[in-house]
């Protein structure tokens, strides 16, 4: 599998120039080439495949250029020590819960590929990388986990200040090693724009291996593909036209799953559930697309406003609003709404869900008022003990810390206070690497 830029067709590149680009010179993202054909490969997965065997098969087919059979096999097996379980709620609604990883977050499972592919590449190679990524919660604390001591890499995180939740920073600002932690004064989209810019700046790429770990790099976005065939071979026999509900920030979650479904996976439906950033909700409303600055929620991790994989959703769709519309449906769901949904299910159901699965949660609901027969499975993106302070305060229990989690709390924050201009950034670059 090759990949070009969304922005020149003509920019071709393997899946190691990608995976080590993050960002296409010419501003665009990578996309594939063509259309992988795993339908056959879907098929054959049943009930009782393992995560880690879907995993290194999907990783040998998507990528046998880059990996032989044995190196998917290896990367799979060294990535995936947890798994995704799946737990059923009232009313046909489940939750695929995805926050059982190093850092409690599903972006472990892209993280921690993204890590381990970089790493063989290098081994193999001889050279250094240094990661550069944007971070509004659960990124940063997954790739930090996912390459804190890894070898011939350096990893640079910005995060938004005081816009993350006290335990999500604590996972950011308290590995030391290679990791560094930038506290941006901005919004997490001025972090993601300074780190856009870093990537096109000849000074600093001339000078450093830079890459990305958000999910505008496909080393992520590809990996978070392998859940969503994983749960469809756990429901194809009983359930196969349950409609994917996917808590959307920066939208490569739900990407991921739109690959997967064009590479043969048969989902029929995916729901994109977002907080009062509502871009993409207003875009399927009006047919405009019109980002925003970022809005603070207690769904952090999505509070963006100008959302990065719209630009690959749009290419896979041809820029035809009413093509987005036959795959996904799209629901804004308020902080109001997200505390009554957190509070309403643990009195029901005594499941406690974090901010960004209760957002999801509000628009399974919203969908099933107009389609009331249909099966949900929301995906469940981390850990409620990482928002303990919210919890707390809505249903006046608190989360039960993982052993991860509860390392953290007596441990001191190191991080590094930048202004939110490129000039800051590459000065910081510039001098360290």
């Amino acid at each position: 599998m090759n990949f070009k830029s969304t922005r020149d067709k003509n920019n071709i590149v393997n899946f190691s120039q990608a995976l080590f680009q993050g960002l296409a010179q010419d501003g665009g993202l990578f996309i594939p080439e063509e259309t992988a054909d795993l339908k056959d490969l879907f098929n054959s997965f049943t009930k009782d495949t393992s995560f880690v065997e879907i995993a290194s098969k999907m990783t040998a087919s998507l990528l046998s250029d880059t990996f032989t059979p044995r190196q998917a096999q290896k990367i799979a097996e060294k990535a995936y020590t947890f798994s995704p379980k799946i737990v059923n709620l009232n009313n046909d609604i489940s939750i695929l819960e995805l926050f059982h990883g190093n850092s409690c977050a599903f972006k472990d499972y892209g993280a921690s590929f993204l890590a381990l592919a970089m790493e063989t590449l290098l081994e193999e190679k001889e050279k250094k990388a240094v990661i550069l990524t944007a971070t509004s919660g659960d990124t940063g604390s997954a790739v930090a986990q996912a390459f804190v001591g890894k070898e011939n890499i350096e990893v640079v995180i910005l995060y938004p200040s005081g816009r993350v939740s006290p335990l999500q920073e604590k996972q950011l600002t308290t590995i030391g090693s290679n990791i560094k932690a930038l506290e941006v004064e901005g919004s997490f989209d001025d972090c993601q724009r300074m780190v856009k810019e870093a990537f096109t700046d000849s000074d600093i790429t001339q000078k450093i291996n830079l890459s990305s770990a958000n999910s505008i790099n496909l080393g992520r976005l590809i990996p978070q593909s392998f859940y969503y065939a994983w749960a469809y071979s756990q429901i194809k026999d009983t359930y196969a036209d349950t409609a994917f509900v996917v808590p959307s920030g920066n939208y490569g979650n739900l990407t991921a799953g739109l690959y997967a479904q064009s590479w043969g996976l048969e989902i029929k439906k995916y729901i994109a559930a977002t907080n009062s950033n509502d871009v993409i909700p207003q875009y399927l409303k009006n047919g405009k697309y019109t980002p925003i600055s970022s809005i603070h929620t207690i769904s952090n991790a999505m509070d963006v406003g100008s959302p990065s994989n719209y630009e690959r959703m749009s290419h896979l769709f041809n820029d035809d609003v009413n093509n987005f519309k036959s795959k996904i449906s799209a629901y804004s769901i308020s902080d109001e709404n997200t505390k009554k949904i957190i509070a309403k299910i643990y009195d029901e159901e005594r499941y406690i869900m974090c901010p960004h699965t209760a957002v999801g949660y509000g628009a399974a609901e919203l969908y099933k008022q107009e389609n009331p027969h249909t099966k949900m499975m929301v995906l469940s993106t981390a850990h409620p003990g990482k928002f303990t302070e919210v919890i707390e305060e809505v249903i006046n229990v608190k989360p039960q810390l993982p052993e991860e989690l509860k390392k953290l709390e007596s441990r001191e924050k190191v991080s590094t206070l930048i202004s939110n201009d490129n000039k800051a950034l590459k000065e910081y670059l510039l001098t360290t690497y």
